[in-house]
């Protein structure tokens, strides 16, 4: 049986991917996360604390007992790049650069990092977008997880590291963090439910591909069964959806709670990048990973979970 490490798996995108490896039943996990949140794991679950100041050193001593890396963890989200540029290449792409070179030396099967489909390609000259489409990110965000999916590629080019970068698009669904900086679908229906106004920026606002967050975590775990170490692959639905298009379909729902929603309609944003749909062939072609969650099924579901569970969700990080 082989052992799984997932970094970051106690997050919103990770717990669902333990829970995916799990069900699988020929893997053993190992979660390491720098917030003791041992507690929203399954007791099968080997839950390794690493504090912020940890050092890479004592991350590898971890890996060192296991056969397999996803790797979900990221200190910034889109919005919080804005703020402090220099702050999202800091943190995050010297302690990126530090694992793969450590975890060259080790004898792992996989490693999976996540990157992010939604913001390395920046302006789209064709939709959806496949994993060859020219990469000008217009964000410190996407600028930053770009340059490290190139030291991925260095690190597999010269020291054979096998690893899969992975391009997802906007996972949603139940337990997401709500204003937050990103993820539109959950901030939206806690809008709703706390009676604020919802802001969209243009007429329709931006068009985004947003995957149920079982399928992202169905598609990251084919990645690292199935997907071949070198390549990148975009996750996603292949289908695209304008801001407008979400709240439509949650405003019938809100007023069956007796919710009076009120949307605002501002000027488009020029960091927006207008429309982002992924091709999603190639992770099908390798590995038979295609959604299974219609996008208006997962959003009535999504909807019901917050409308019974809300209270218990944090509102930021």
């Amino acid at each position: 049986m082989l052992t799984t490490c997932v970094i970051g798996g106690a997050g919103f995108i990770g717990r669902f991917v333990v829970e995916e490896l799990l069900r699988r039943g020929d893997r053993q996990v190992v979660v390491v996360g720098r917030e003791d949140d041992a507690l929203h794991l399954p007791v099968a679950v080997r839950y390794v604390q690493h504090p912020p100041d940890t050092t890479t050193e004592l991350l590898i001593q971890t890996l060192s007992s296991v056969d397999e890396v996803i790797d979900l963890a990221y200190a910034t989200v889109p919005q919080t790049s804005f703020q402090n540029p220099v702050n999202d290449i800091l943190v995050n792409l010297p302690e990126a650069v530090r694992l793969f070179e450590q975890a060259a030396k080790l004898p792992l099967r996989k490693f999976v990092w996540i990157s992010s489909g939604g913001t390395v390609y920046g302006p789209a000259q064709t939709v959806p977008l496949a994993e060859d489409h020219p990469t000008n990110p217009i964000s410190p965000y996407g600028i930053t997880k770009l340059a490290i999916e190139k030291y991925a590629h260095m690190y597999f080019h010269f020291s054979k590291l096998p690893i899969v970068c992975v391009r997802p698009a906007n996972a949603f669904g139940p337990g997401q963090r709500v204003y937050a900086g990103q993820g539109f679908v959950g901030t939206a229906i806690a809008s709703l439910l706390d009676g604020r106004t919802i802001d969209i920026f243009g007429e329709e606002g931006t068009i985004r591909d947003y995957l149920h967050v079982h399928d992202m975590a169905t598609g990251i775990v084919a990645a690292l069964v199935d997907g071949r170490p070198g390549e990148v692959y975009n996750l996603g639905s292949g289908e695209g959806h304008s801001n407008r298009h979400v709240v439509d379909i949650l405003l019938p729902l809100a007023r069956t709670q007796g919710l009076m929603p009120e949307i605002r309609i501002l000027p488009e944003r020029p960091f927006d990048v207008k429309a982002n749909v992924l091709d999603i062939s190639r992770l099908h072609a390798h590995t038979g990973w295609q959604p299974a969650h219609s996008f208006s099924h997962s959003l009535q579901q999504t909807w019901d979970w917050y409308v019974a569970n809300y209270e218990r969700v944090p509102a930021s990080k």
